[in-house]
């Protein structure tokens, strides 16, 4: 008799300026895989400002022992244990996944949707997410892509550096946007087979350079620099993206709460930086901005 495999999983919710913090520790104990659902996502997180993370896991033990940990660290986080039987679950988001634009110029599709039409001035981007962020969908994913889409003169023939990259989508919407080259980075070594192979269906290959490789290690400076991380990541960062960063380059900044903004301003501009403009999607405290710097040297 043939016994379906059981997938189990871990789902808390928390505030949203403690997801980050969360999902390391989820990884930290083996999980292999954190999904991160908010207001802004498909299917959407549990509202009330919060953010539902649901960890995967190989092993029902490893799960318990991921359970303890959050009860440990935070015992008033709501936090619940599940399990998914067969192997379905792989592909269940595809069906949240159609095609849509991600910005005026740039329509994202998934691999598997045959025939879809486009305008005579969009561009299509083959996407499929896999296990990795990047889907399009979020809203400081579209922020720093409309960045990108507004800087397209920048971008003609230059290299662009994506820190967290994810799914890679953001190096190639500034592929697509005329870069000539775009190194991505990640500290997730699960992504990069991810990004790679979206490169590959867009025949980008060629254009980007994908690893794991430490933001301290990137060689070499960049006029165009995205980082889409959570902002209690990036305030730990200027120094070294400030070292990337070309004097009169451009860095984009996402993943940044409204009630973030003013601290990530801050800490930029003590470490070098003005701020080049800003953008935001949503309402009040719980918006996402996206913040544009250059060097003040530049």
């Amino acid at each position: 008799m043939t016994t379906e495999p059981r997938f189990p999983y871990l789902q808390l919710d928390a505030a949203p300026e403690l997801a980050e913090e969360f999902a390391s520790l989820l990884f930290d104990v083996g999980a292999t895989g954190v999904e991160t659902r908010d207001d802004t996502t498909t299917p959407r997180g549990p509202g009330g400002g919060l953010v539902r993370l649901v960890a995967s896991f190989d092993e029902q033990a490893t799960a318990d022992e991921a359970r303890a940990a959050v009860v440990e660290a935070s015992p008033e986080v709501r936090c619940e244990l599940g399990e998914i039987v067969g192997d379905a679950w792989r592909d269940a988001y595809k069906q949240f996944f159609a095609p849509f634009a991600l910005t005026a110029g740039i329509v994202v599709v998934p691999p598997w949707v045959d025939g879809h039409v486009v305008e005579p001035d969009q561009r299509v981007l083959w996407m499929d997410p896999g296990r990795a962020f990047g889907t399009g969908l979020h809203s400081t994913t579209r922020l720093v892509a409309e960045a990108l889409e507004a800087r397209k003169s920048t971008l003609d023939g230059a290299r662009v550096l994506d820190v967290g990259t994810g799914s890679g989508i953001l190096a190639l919407v500034a592929l697509l946007h005329g870069a000539s080259h775009a190194v991505a980075v990640d500290n997730d070594p699960e992504v990069i087979e991810v990004a790679r192979e979206n490169a590959e269906r867009n025949g980008l290959e060629h254009a980007v350079e994908v690893s794991t490789t430490p933001l301290e290690e990137v060689v070499g400076e960049y006029p165009v620099v995205v980082a889409n991380i959570r902002a209690t990541t990036l305030v730990g960062m200027t120094h070294a993206l400030r070292a990337r960063l070309s004097p009169s380059g451009v860095l984009v900044l996402s993943g940044i709460l409204a009630s973030e903004r003013e601290e990530v301003e801050q800490r930029f501009s003590d470490d070098g930086f003005v701020v080049d403009r800003v953008t935001h999607r949503g309402e009040g405290e719980d918006a996402w901005v996206a913040i544009a710097v250059r060097r003040s040297d530049g």
